[in-house]
């Protein structure tokens, strides 16, 4: 049984820090994108940032780069989000998300090619 478990959202004051933690169990990760989503009250769920396997890049939303660096730990099999400068917009729940790099059939930046998620973690950044 493959769990995503959030840990770390919180209440932070604009231009304060945070960081995300997403624990992976039952399967290695170290073949699987690690993904961020973000979904704010009535609006849809939008990607954050990815952590690509084998070639070990990433990539963010125009909308976060610069603020925020997704990393993993293999050994942990954990991934984790950075967010610094936090913004009043970047209030939400944020949901890890994973796919295996064989499996993946859409683009990275679409929350339907992931298949595992986890159960979202808020994080409200006041103004």
């Amino acid at each position: 049984q493959v769990q995503l478990v959030e840990s770390g959202g919180g209440l932070v004051q604009a231009g304060g820090s945070l960081r995300l933690s997403c624990a992976a169990s039952g399967r290695t990760f170290g073949s699987y994108y690690m993904g961020w989503f973000r979904q704010a009250p009535g609006k849809e769920r939008e990607f954050v940032a990815t952590s690509i396997p084998n070639v070990g890049s990433t990539d963010y939303a125009d909308s976060v780069k610069g603020r925020f660096t997704i990393s993993r730990d293999s050994a942990e099999n954990t991934a984790y989000l950075q967010m610094n400068s936090l913004k009043p917009e970047d209030t939400a729940v944020y949901y890890c998300a994973a796919v295996e790099w064989a499996n993946r059939r859409g683009s990275y930046f679409s929350a339907s090619t992931y298949n595992y998620w986890g159960q979202g973690t808020q994080v409200t950044v006041s103004s």
